[in-house]
């Protein structure tokens, strides 16, 4: 079982830039790292797998995962897609992610946003704007768990 603690805080930080553009999305601990969620219903989870690696990907140690919400339409695509995506085998729609040093953050971005889109009431998806700048919220960097930038560095760091 892992905790925060586990997570890299550069990935938590840019993960709380991202769903801090969302409207009434908030954070919490899960049983397994932590989730954003909006109405109480999730639309991101992160967290860091232990020594065994994990069921759903083939690959041995620890690794960063993210599980999220896909529309329609994406959920096959994205899963079969291969390495780092994989299907999670609960909920219809839930698609994982694992997030390294070659990790595209504005993908990421974009992915929570559908996600978001996928659970948050219509009232507040029609608020968001279409396409997000995510390049420039997410600009070369790390971040601290606090969502500040610092030095530089990848997914695995912090």
């Amino acid at each position: 079982m892992s905790d925060i603690a586990d997570v890299p805080p550069a990935v938590v930080g840019r993960l709380r830039v991202i769903c801090g553009e969302l409207p009434e999305a908030y954070e919490e601990p899960a049983w397994i790292g932590l989730r954003w969620r909006i109405r109480q219903r999730t639309f991101l989870h992160v967290y860091t797998t232990d020594e065994r690696g994990s069921a759903y990907i083939d690959m041995d140690g620890p690794a960063i995962l993210v599980t999220f919400r896909a529309p329609p339409g994406k959920v096959d695509a994205l899963a079969h897609a291969g390495p780092p995506f994989f299907r999670a085998d609960w909920g219809a729609n839930v698609v994982g992610m694992v997030l390294d040093d070659e990790t595209d953050w504005v993908e990421v971005a974009e992915l929570v946003t559908d996600s978001y889109r996928v659970q948050a009431p219509r009232r507040l998806c029609d608020g968001l704007a279409g396409e997000q700048e995510w390049d420039v919220l997410l600009e070369v960097g790390d971040f601290r768990a606090d969502g500040d930038r610092s030095a530089a560095g990848g997914a695995g760091e912090g």
